[in-house]
């Protein structure tokens, strides 16, 4: 199994990345052999791959980290970098490689002294693999101070670092730094070939699995976590109830407070497996131990971890209610498709019945007004606009059509 099998739907990106990953290895063993470097090459030090939720970005970046990686013998005959065996590409792939480094945020953004580590780290030579590499996963979550050290190390790079960015899309990405990286668009996975990889990599049931992959059009991540945990399940189904809830002002506010409270339940489960673990680990550190006292000067630091953990609760709310929004979407737009007679596959087909009678209840222009408001309320959370605040309009923008 190759390091890009991973890589669903993504053939012409996992062709261009193997490419890359052939100069690249080119490139050290000339070097190496202080032999003539090749004149033209597909490889580069920057990478910025785009695309929508799910299609898998970072994926990609790190199948191309094991592959510049790859240490397998069959490339002096002739092989791919990329076996997907070998030490290189087993140590990249599940994150214990001393020469990749993947950053990824559970915080709301990556500041610049996180930023400035991560250049230090940069200008360093590579210590037992072939390259340097750094995985930004979250490289959309960069402040405009974090964007402007980055742009620094990207315009100068050692000689042999290579940076991998991943955003949704390029507006994500400073002007500066995207001019500056090679880019790859990835696109929505199709739906069987999600569902096919949920049956081969996690032994997921075909119907199972297959439900899965049409309810999240194609989303990777949120299919084998909807095949996997009941509990998303079932917060899907209370989703997909909404519309018919929203009769009513009371009932609007009901349920605007519900999708709330749902979300700071999540919030609140992640902080509950991860906070405490954390405190006592930094406690520790710092000789407090276990119900000891702190020494002085620590509080600071404790401070720090608190407004962290702090963070990373409003994100993890934030993410929640805004898996909660793309499902409510996905319920329009099927009506839609059934209002406009489109033929597109209906991604909910477990509510069916109810999405015929609201194509019949309502018409085009109501159901698109109502996906606008969906849209609207999204804007607002990203825009720091009061959680249930913004899902109360919302929610009485749906009642109202």
């Amino acid at each position: 199994m190759s390091v890009w099998d991973d890589l669903v739907g993504q053939e012409r990106v996992s062709d261009q990345l193997g490419a890359a990953a052939r100069d690249a290895d080119a490139l050290v063993t000339a070097v190496a052999a202080a032999a003539p470097q090749p004149e033209s090459s597909k490889m580069t030090h920057a990478w910025l791959f785009t695309g929508p939720p799910g299609s898998g970005r970072s994926t990609a970046a790190r199948a191309f980290a094991a592959a510049l990686q790859c240490t397998s013998p069959d490339r002096a005959l002739g092989g791919a970098p990329g076996c997907g065996f070998c030490d290189g590409c087993h140590t990249s792939l599940v994150g214990t490689h001393a020469d990749v480094e993947v950053v990824r945020t559970d915080l709301l953004s990556i500041g610049v002294k996180e930023t400035r580590d991560l250049v230090r780290r940069a200008q360093l030579s590579p210590a037992v693999g072939r390259w340097q590499v750094i995985v930004l996963e979250d490289a959309d979550r960069l402040t405009e101070g974090a964007g402007n050290v980055l742009l620094k190390a990207v315009e100068e790079p050692a000689p042999r670092t290579v940076w991998l960015l991943c955003a949704p899309s390029l507006e994500d990405v400073l002007p500066t730094i995207r001019s500056r990286c090679r880019h790859l668009t990835l696109r929505t996975p199709p739906v069987a070939a999600v569902a096919d990889v949920l049956i081969r990599r996690d032994g997921i049931e075909p119907d199972v699995a297959a439900a899965a992959a049409r309810a999240t059009q194609g989303h990777i991540g949120r299919a084998r976590r909807l095949a996997t945990d009941p509990r998303a399940r079932e917060r899907r189904a209370a989703v997909l109830k909404l519309p018919q809830r929203v009769q009513e002002i009371g009932g609007c506010l009901k349920a605007a407070q519900e999708l709330i409270d749902t979300a700071s339940d999540d919030a609140k489960q992640v902080a509950e497996e991860v906070d405490t673990k954390e405190t006592e680990e930094l406690k520790a550190a710092l000789g407090g131990g276990q119900g000891g006292r702190m020494p002085r000067g620590t509080a600071g630091v404790m401070k720090d971890l608190e407004d962290k953990q702090k963070r990373r609760k409003t994100r993890t709310q934030r993410d929640s209610l805004d898996l909660a929004l793309i499902d409510l979407t996905g319920l329009y737009r099927d009506v839609l498709a059934l209002q406009l007679g489109s033929g597109v596959a209906i991604a909910n087909t477990e509510v069916q019945d109810m999405l015929q009678r609201m194509a019949l209840a309502t018409s085009p222009e109501s159901t698109l007004r109502r996906i606008e408001a969906i849209g609207a309320c999204r804007t607002a959370l990203d825009r720091n606009v009061a959680p249930l605040l913004a899902v109360e309009a919302m929610t009485v923008a749906l009642r109202a059509g």
